[in-house]
């Protein structure tokens, strides 16, 4: 097969418009597609990020949570595509916005929870809150920016010890204002790393609307360091996979960085209430959701099962780890 990068294409519902002619590549792909590629796993596991993240924000509002957190809601199809497309042993860094990656990543929304609430039983035993969590090979932190070098150190481990997975890092349109970022993007470039850099776009760094924020083109960022970048504008989880297949594809088979550019939408507040966001707006944007778009590729007995395996997973995870017992003063679990 063979996927051509001779232009960054962006996808704006189903007009294809080219803006640049950048790249050629011609790649073999001759990897292991995952398994979660069945319409009805990608629209439950989107269901599942969605009822997650709405009941973090009313758990957050009865003070059951601890620290800050900054919910995924609007943007499920990026992760859900992505992780329907890539290798189960690859690195993955996540940042701030994690739980949705988490999620898609094969998480438990039980351990997710408990680690929100602070208890024993979380992901990292209650330690790192909503930002700062490790599970097999995902990572997160909620420095923007520094995760960056970090991931492509991680690359650059796996081409030494010729693992043959790849590190994959998630960054927001607010991380193109971060140096490290570039520095990141020199020595990927230059030595080569088997990274590709997800640059979820979903117009506004915290509160700073992209047009503020952010000058000239964002694939342009890539390209000038001779990275192949791949561009959509869509919140279709279909669309999605198929492009982070072709991106996942010459990463793994030229042993070379790549970007991928998702302009997506965030329908909630930065965190918990910091959104300058007009009603007008919010209610504009709730249009493009993605999991109606998906929604109509199943059965109607199919969207029951899944609103009720899903719902029945949140109460669970959430009422048991309202029961579990915080750590130890000591530090033993």
């Amino acid at each position: 097969m063979d996927v051509q990068a001779s232009s960054i294409i962006k996808m704006t519902g189903k007009m294809r418009i080219d803006i640049s002619s950048v790249f050629h590549v011609t790649i073999r792909v001759g990897y292991n597609i995952p398994v979660m590629n069945q319409n009805f796993t990608l629209y439950r596991t989107m269901l599942l990020i969605r009822r997650f993240e709405e009941r973090v924000l009313v758990e957050f509002s009865s003070g059951k949570l601890f620290g800050t957190t900054h919910v995924y809601i609007g943007q499920e199809a990026d992760a859900v595509g992505i992780f329907s497309a890539t290798g189960t042993e690859d690195v993955i860094f996540s940042n701030h916005r994690c739980h949705g990656h988490f999620l898609a990543y094969g998480g438990e929304a039980y351990r997710l929870a408990a680690e929100l609430m602070g208890k024993v039983t979380g992901v990292v035993g209650g330690r790192g809150g909503s930002q700062h969590i490790q599970w097999r090979n995902f990572y997160s932190n909620g420095i923007q920016g520094g995760i960056v070098p970090v991931a492509t150190g991680m690359a650059l481990a796996e081409k030494i010890n010729r693992t043959g997975r790849i590190a994959i890092v998630f960054l927001g349109d607010g991380t193109l204002g971060e140096g490290a970022l570039y520095e990141s993007l020199n020595l990927a470039a230059l030595w080569k790393l088997p990274v590709l850099f997800v640059l979820e776009d979903n117009h506004y760094a915290q509160t700073t609307p992209v047009e503020k924020n952010v000058a000239g083109s964002m694939a342009g960022r890539f390209a000038a360091f001779g990275i192949p970048v791949w561009e959509r504008d869509t919140i279709d989880v279909l669309e999605v996979s198929s492009v982070a297949r072709e991106a996942y594809a010459l990463v793994c088979s030229r042993i070379e960085p790549a970007g991928l550019i998702l302009h997506t939408n965030r329908f909630s507040a930065h965190s918990k209430g910091d959104d300058p966001r007009s009603p007008q707006e919010i209610a504009r944007i709730r249009q493009f959701d993605p999991l109606p778009i998906h929604a109509v590729r199943l059965t109607a007995d199919e969207c029951v099962t899944a609103e009720s395996e899903v719902n029945q997973i949140i109460d669970e995870a959430f009422r048991r780890a309202e029961l579990d017992p915080f750590p130890s003063i000591g530090g033993d679990a």
